[in-house]
């Protein structure tokens, strides 16, 4: 009866008389959301047109060397991980729907300070808040689309926040071909005032709000969500059954239900990292220039595009793949481009016997005349084949996951520390790179990496769960018995 009833509620059936879900409103509301990611994509994005500009401004006080770029791209992460924690308090204490409203404004407090910047520190407190925003809205927008989602589309849906942060990255990029930094950051600053006005007319999440013990309210947001025709009370009902008790005391992490999809969580945003995807970026703009690609703005935009393409085919494969088939075919991806790379570098600088300068290892052109040119096909592929791998997998994937997998009493604080774990990563790996390339040299570095991705792929297969199909209560029930 059970069965039948869900597969009434998510249309699965083909019965006239079955009450079926009417997905217009949920995907409205899930473009609302997105409006987050996508004002988070501009934010990360901002940066690379930018830096080139301001460290030839003619005015002496917003004139950038070589360290201050570094810390005007980097910062952004210390202000998400900050984010990351008060995302994670706000999120149980005043509502998912809020916390996306609230965090509209160090967005555009961000972009307004960056835009009336008289030196380089008032660029650098607009990108940490606009930092500290985007760590709320990576925390956010996943779990807020996660519980107004069924399982037939939620993982689509969920994707849906990676495609918008590549966008958004692919937006900055093109905009800053023709656009000044100032007009830039003020068109950085739209997608967070649309997503307020948006989000308010949005229902909150029915999980939140019988959590509140709200059933009435609860009861009005699905039926927005799900159409009138869906049954609402048998949702609510199987939602109840699955809500345990409210507060997390710390006693409970030793609970395999609380602890176990922590380190999952955690796991998942590590490898995220450490695979190599702010490496091979960092590389990108000089692996086109040894292709004959002098337009380093140009090759952005292609690097950004594939990003795009295939996240999308990600979001739109997930629900029939599943999420752990992904991520096994987006490791073999990126281990195989990555040991190419470490092959590409081994053969062109290998007539500098092996030097531990960290300067020598990114100055390809130094190598021997015509060797980079010969086989920067090599890099290019590599490059091309790492982009995609890590957009139809590991760069998507563990942000579903991780809104996927935690109990909902612990859904804020848990999430908290994976959003934590991936921005504090992201500031070592994208900081330290420089130090590694010294210590391991250029091809040693991308080996490691390819030894990463190796180890995401046997993770992968022993501790991540399958989601695909399963109602969040079920999920939490899994966890439970385990």
């Amino acid at each position: 009866m059970a069965a039948e009833e869900s597969r009434c509620l998510l249309g699965h059936t083909a019965s006239d008389s079955c009450p079926r879900v009417q997905n217009k409103k949920l995907y409205l509301a899930t473009f609302a959301a997105v409006l987050g990611p996508l004002s988070f994509g501009f934010v990360l994005g901002y940066s690379s047109p930018v830096i080139p500009e301001l460290r030839k401004i003619s005015d002496p006080k917003l004139r950038m060397d070589s360290s201050q770029a570094s810390w005007f791209g980097s910062v952004v992460t210390l202000g998400a991980a900050a984010g990351g924690i008060l995302g994670g308090y706000l999120v149980d204490k005043v509502g998912r729907k809020l916390s996306l409203m609230l965090c509209s404004i160090p967005y555009v407090f961000g972009y307004i300070v960056i835009i009336s910047a008289q030196n380089v520190w008032m660029l650098y407190f607009g990108r940490t808040l606009t930092g500290l925003a985007s760590g709320i809205t990576s925390l956010v927008v996943p779990v807020y689309i996660s519980e107004v989602s069924h399982p037939k589309v939620r993982g689509m849906l969920g994707s849906c926040v990676q495609l918008m942060v590549v966008t958004g990255i692919l937006g900055a990029y093109v905009a800053g071909v023709t656009l000044k930094w100032r007009w830039l950051a003020v068109l950085c600053s739209f997608p967070s005032c649309i997503m307020l006005l948006f989000m308010s007319f949005m229902p909150e999440t029915p999980r939140f709000l019988l959590n509140r013990n709200n059933h009435s309210e609860a009861i009005a947001s699905l039926h927005f969500l799900r159409g009138p025709h869906a049954d609402h009370e048998w949702e609510c009902r199987q939602i109840e059954a699955g809500v345990q008790e409210e507060g997390l005391n710390l006693s409970e992490f030793k609970n395999p239900s609380i602890y176990r999809p922590l380190l999952i969580g955690m796991a998942l945003m590590f490898f995220q990292q450490v695979t190599g995807i702010n490496a091979v970026m960092f590389y990108a703009e000089t692996i086109f220039e040894d292709a004959n690609f002098k337009d380093s703005r140009m090759a952005s935009v292609v690097v950004a595009s594939i990003q795009v393409c295939f996240t999308a085919v990600a979001a739109l494969t997930i629900d029939k793949t599943g999420r752990k088939v992904l991520l096994y075919i987006s490791g073999i991806i990126m281990a195989l481009s990555t040991a190419l790379f470490g092959l590409y570098f081994k053969m062109v600088l290998s007539n500098r016997n092996n030097s531990s300068n960290p300067d020598t290892w990114f100055t390809l052109n130094s190598a021997s005349p015509g060797t980079e040119s010969s086989i920067s096909w090599l890099a290019v592929v590599s490059l091309g084949l790492f982009v995609a791998g890590f957009a139809l997998g590991w760069g998507p994937v563990p942000w579903l996951v991780i809104s996927e997998i935690f109990p909902l009493k612990a859904r804020g604080i848990l999430s908290s520390a994976c959003v934590l774990t991936n921005w504090v990563m992201a500031f070592l790996v994208t900081k330290e790179f420089h130090d590694f390339i010294g210590f391991l040299t250029s091809s040693g570095t991308f080996w490691l990496f390819s030894a990463f991705c190796c180890l995401s792929i046997t993770f992968t297969a022993f501790y991540v769960p399958e989601t695909k199909g399963q109602t969040l209560e079920q999920i939490e029930a899994y966890f439970r018995r385990s």
